[in-house]
């Protein structure tokens, strides 16, 4: 029996939505809730996003550095700024307990590449970029989140919200907030839909993933 590829829809709805938090950072960017966070202040939730945006800023902005290189130093900063393990994990949900080992690591291997590429692909887009701060507000004791206004040349400028956490002792970001929207949210529902309309596979999703990785690197050589 032929297998069908993951619907086309779903797919693209899922880039839609990885490609809007791109300038900073990429995808559905969340990572699991856990016990014993400790306390996150503003001060230091926005030093923190000021830091990451002003790296993968530099590292696009710089004209000397080659494609690999930008690249590279980009996916340094993206993963030290997510729980790349804990966001794919929250946005898998379920289907976490349904998955092989393999198909796990596979798909934080995957996932992972995801969050590079959906950046990569569009360096030639996003060259020249600038980001300014806007105000924080501290959510809880565990979680602040902070406003940036994201502009482009002959772009209309937007608000992104990061939501940060500390996990593991450090701050990461665990949401990201686009147009009233949280990427965390609209990323588990797709995947999740990918998965059900494929009977319950989790290698269905992992397929369909592979499908995007090889179409954004096809892209990344002509940005």
């Amino acid at each position: 029996m032929t297998r069908k590829p993951a619907s086309a829809p779903y797919m693209s709805a899922m880039k839609r939505r990885l490609l809007l938090s791109a300038p900073l950072l990429a995808a559905g960017l969340v990572a699991l809730p856990r016990p014993g966070r400790a306390q996150v202040d503003a001060a230091g939730a926005t030093a923190f996003i000021q830091t990451a945006g002003n790296e993968l800023v530099a590292a696009m902005n710089d004209p000397r550095l080659d494609l690999a290189t930008r690249r590279d130093r980009v996916a340094a900063t993206l993963r030290r700024t997510i729980d790349v393990e804990g966001t794919g994990r929250f946005i898998l949900g379920r289907y976490v307990r349904q998955a092989s080992p393999a198909e796990l690591a596979e798909y934080t291997r995957l996932f992972d590449d995801i969050i590079v590429r959906n950046l990569s692909a569009r360096f030639g887009e996003f060259r020249g970029v600038r980001f300014s701060l806007g105000r924080s507000q501290q959510r809880t004791e565990e979680d602040v989140l902070v406003n940036t206004i994201v502009e482009r040349p002959n772009s209309p400028a937007f608000s992104l919200d990061w939501r940060v956490s500390e996990v593991g002792g450090q701050p990461r970001v665990v949401d990201v907030i686009a147009e009233g929207t949280s990427l965390r949210l609209t990323t588990r529902s797709e995947y999740s839909a990918v998965i059900q309309r494929s009977g319950g596979r989790v290698s269905a999703l992992l397929e369909a993933m592979r499908n995007q990785i090889a179409q954004l690197a096809a892209r990344e050589g002509r940005g």
